[in-house]
């Protein structure tokens, strides 16, 4: 070989092996989960502005490629100072939830940054890896000599980059259809969590937590990119140190219904209890009430008691049209309603009040009704088209539960205000809308996607819908059809279970004369809505879903399927083995059954070896309640 082809060789080489370290970023130092299936690696890019990087790998797999961590002007120029480690390994007992007792296990590593430039300032990244994902914040201490510093957080440069051909499951606001989509040429920006299915099978689900007073954080694709997630956050922020941003969570898991059974890493990242007695906090179900007069609101807590439902809820225009200035909801509008007697009534009869009060209404009047309401007896509040995304609105949101939680008041929040965890610090908040629920009447491939996006972050008020159909109500012959049900009974009632909710709306746009006495209504009477333990059984997104709960010695079980039959099989591994059962079925029987609802009911005695199968109906679903005998 001649000395030029062995130059040309050598040359050729040395430029290859540099176009590698200059597109590599080095991961150096790494974090794992206790049980050493997730790793997080991290380090700072020489080759890239010294920016801080990081990767995630899942049982030996890659699954989020070499990504940047940085917010404002913490993005270049950055050194690690020094890091600190901790573990927890602990549970805690909330006072409800989707189980009676939650792990918190992780290792923690504080990565303390500082600039080249500059040595005062600091910024720590504090990682925490769980068995269930990843999750990372960015901290701004108080400097030791000058104290806190006044935070303005204009942008943060978090991304996620990803292999080619991962999917996910894409809605632009919260009470949006979803969309199964590349990760390329997105139209506007993704709701929190963002599910994600890889090419390798993993299923990941990038969620936000914490998110108490700062800005609202969406994820964008930019103009020209692929495969790479980007934060977007609504607006600025401005603070005084020390302070804490919420968390950005990547949940990651080999199956989608492991993502939904993980979900209490949510909960993990909030800040405990602060509500010191918390006997008051009562979840159940609830019932509209539809015409807004005394004798109506009694009938309704008749029918409640009658049917073990513990709620009745006035909704809007109790107090007058609600987009109104003058709409005072510190009383009634109209004489033909008399809130303080229909309370005491329903006090007689077990069943308390729930009143809807719009945010204009809330803003203007917070501090004046909360006492009024106590006095009244309400029980809680369900707070209308509340404002979200800005630092202001959220923390005004926030603050309002609080205020709330000083009068003994739960609250439900409705429209766009999605959950980040903050029901474990203040579990007066049960439960909030944020979701396409019944009142736009979706179909079975909507409700077989959402509990693996929208149930990710937290518990859905999806106000579920039971009689609203054309042969039903004859007013609705000729209604549209986002005006009716589109899917069965038995998918109805295994809603119920499997889209959690501690403060659960059942008959929503039905009224005690709608129903005549079907007997599959025995499932309702007995619905609980917080539960001991919860299992995933099986499902895919889209497609299906089984979920088990229990409360007490019953297990409540609920499948669906989406807008196609099909043949599920539920294995019944999760009943206590030696115990008997006794199980009552709730299925779609057809034209065979002659019941208005056309549902069969099926009674049998099981134990945890018994599989079964169902043969769903499109859009269809069964419900069952297995009693320990």
């Amino acid at each position: 070989m001649t000395i030029r082809r062995r130059k040309r060789i050598c040359s050729i080489l040395i430029l290859f092996l540099g176009s590698i370290l200059f597109v590599l970023p080095t991961i150096g130092q790494s974090l794992q989960s206790p049980d050493g299936k997730i790793t997080f690696n991290y380090d700072v890019d020489e080759y890239d502005k010294h920016v801080l990087k990081y990767s995630i790998d899942y049982t030996g797999k890659n699954v989020v490629k070499p990504s940047v961590l940085g917010i404002t002007n913490w993005y270049e120029n950055l050194e690690v100072e020094k890091t600190v480690d901790t573990t927890v390994n602990t549970e805690w007992f909330p006072i409800y939830g989707e189980r009676s007792v939650v792990k918190d296990h992780y290792n923690q590593r504080t990565i303390v940054l500082k600039r080249k430039k500059n040595n005062h300032e600091r910024l720590w990244v504090i990682v925490r890896a769980y068995n269930e994902g990843i999750a990372f914040r960015y901290y701004f201490p108080e400097d030791p000599q000058r104290g806190g510093s006044y935070l303005t957080i204009d942008e943060e440069k978090t991304n996620f980059k990803f292999e080619p051909g991962a999917e996910c499951w894409f809605a632009p606001y919260a009470q949006a259809v979803y969309t199964k989509l590349p990760l390329k040429n997105w139209t506007g920006q993704s709701e929190r969590p963002l599910t994600i299915k890889l090419n390798n099978g993993i299923y990941l689900s990038l969620a936000e937590a914490a998110l108490v007073e700062h800005s609202r954080t969406k994820f964008y694709i930019a103009k020209d990119e692929e495969d790479i997630v980007r934060c977007a956050m609504y607006g600025r922020v401005e603070q005084l140190g020390p302070y804490a941003t919420p968390w950005r969570v990547v949940m990651v898991a080999a199956k989608a219904t492991e993502l939904l059974q993980n979900n209490d890493l949510i909960l993990n990242l909030n800040e405990p209890n602060k509500i010191r007695t918390t006997s008051w906090i009562t979840p159940g179900k609830v019932m509209r009430i539809n015409d807004l007069t005394t004798t109506s609101a009694k009938k309704a807590i008749d029918f409640a008691a009658k049917h073990n439902i513990e709620y009745v809820h006035f909704d809007t225009k109790w107090y007058g049209i609600e987009t109104f200035v003058e709409s005072d909801p510190q009383k009634t509008y109209g004489p033909e309603l008399n809130m303080k007697e229909v309370v005491d009534y329903g006090k007689s009869k077990g069943v308390g009040v729930w009143l809807y009060v719009n945010q204009r209404a809330l803003y203007n009047y917070l501090d004046e009704i909360l006492p009024i309401y106590k006095s009244w007896g309400i029980s809680g509040i369900k707070f209308g088209f509340v404002w979200v995304g800005s630092q202001f609105w959220t923390t005004w949101l926030h603050n309002a539960v609080k205020k709330c939680a000083d009068y003994n008041l739960m609250v439900d929040i409705h429209d766009e205000y999605r959950p980040t965890g903050f029901s474990r610090t203040y579990p007066n908040l049960l439960t909030q809308e944020g979701i396409r629920g019944n009142e736009e009447f979706p179909d079975g491939n909507l409700n077989t996607i959402l509990p693996f996006t929208r149930f990710i972050a937290g518990s859905a008020d999806y106000t579920i819908v039971y009689y609203s159909r054309r042969h039903l109500k004859p007013h609705l012959q000729n209604a549209p059809e986002n005006k009716v049900l589109k899917n069965t009974a038995a998918h109805q009632m295994a809603l119920s279970v499997i889209f959690y909710s501690p403060l659960q709306y059942i008959y929503w746009y039905d009224n005690p004369e709608d129903i005549h006495g079907e007997p599959e209504i025995e499932f309702f009477d007995q619905l609980k809505t917080v539960w001991d333990n919860t299992k995933i059984l099986n499902g895919e997104i889209g497609e299906y879903i089984s979920v088990a709960r229990k409360n007490k010695n019953k297990w409540f079980i609920g499948a669906i399927t989406n807008n196609d039959g099909r043949t599920i099989t539920i294995p019944f591994n999760f009943l206590t083995p030696g115990k008997r059962y006794r199980l009552s079925v709730y299925t779609d029987g057809g034209e065979k059954v002659k019941t208005r609802t056309r549902v069969a009911i099926k009674r049998q005695i099981i134990t945890s070896k018994v599989t079964l199968k169902f043969r769903l109906l499109p859009r269809g679903g069964c419900a069952m309640i297995a009693e320990e005998i």
